[in-house]
């Protein structure tokens, strides 16, 4: 018996099996998950083929959270494969390349950033809202928004946003039973990743740098957090960032 058992999640931000999601995905079924996803546009043939790698095979739903129309159609989409929702992890994040100039960027291309990678939480949450179970959890990937990192620049304050989004959404969405929670991972070597100029900084200071070491290529440990947080295990919990990174968070410079 799983920690899952029934639950029918809506898991967003499959891009390949290397993605957070996708592990996220993987475990959940393990743990006795309905699972679902979300994709569009010309990534969409390949969600829906790194689905088929999943242990049960997944529907992938059309979704791009920057188009009004698309969040609109998100419950009858959803409708189609499931009758409700009991979780919704958010793995959702977009910023230009200009983005990662601080002093140079555009608005812009600082706007594009915030409503992919902040605004979206918010607007995936209440697309999902009339699907939700009366004890039902959003999970939402972040990256530590406490410092100023070397080269994450205007991403660095999308996800300082973000995360006081979920804050918020904690805040209205409880008194209907909905938990908003955050994993906050170290550095991991996927798609997103990849588009960060200068990611090798991390890359090489992160293993030193945490007393429990750090292993840039497995996601398992974020994926256990996110499942656990979607989850039953944490009834009373909301509005918080459970850090797995190494122990990165807590060391001094």
């Amino acid at each position: 018996m799983g920690i899952l058992d029934g639950k029918r999640l809506l898991i967003t931000g499959v891009l390949t099996d290397a993605s957070i999601a996708f592990r996220v995905a993987q475990v959940a079924q393990q743990e006795g998950a309905t699972v679902v996803l979300t994709s569009f546009g010309r990534q969409m043939r390949i969600t829906q083929a790194i689905a088929r790698r999943l242990p049960q095979p997944a529907p992938v739903v059309e979704l791009d959270v920057s188009k009004q129309e698309d969040l609109d159609a998100l419950e009858g989409r959803v409708r189609e494969h499931v009758d409700g929702l009991d979780g919704v992890l958010h793995s959702i994040g977009f910023a230009p390349q200009g983005a990662f100039d601080f002093m140079n960027a555009s608005w812009e291309d600082v706007s594009t950033a915030l409503q992919i990678s902040s605004y979206s939480l918010k607007s995936l949450a209440v697309a999902s809202r009339p699907l939700l179970s009366e004890r039902s959890s959003v999970v939402g990937l972040t990256f530590d928004a406490s410092f100023a990192w070397p080269v994450y620049d205007w991403m660095g304050v999308a996800k300082a946003a973000f995360e006081s989004v979920s804050r918020y959404l904690a805040r209205d969405l409880g008194p209907a039973g909905t938990r908003v929670n955050l994993v906050s991972a170290g550095p991991l070597r996927t798609m997103a990743a990849k588009s960060i100029p200068g990611f090798a900084a991390f890359e090489d200071s992160w293993p030193k740098r945490a007393p429990l070491g750090w292993d840039l290529t497995d996601t398992e440990p974020a994926a256990r957090a996110c499942v656990a947080l979607l989850s039953d295990w944490f009834p009373a919990t909301t509005g918080e960032i459970v850090h797995v990174d190494g122990g990165v968070h807590a060391m001094g410079s």
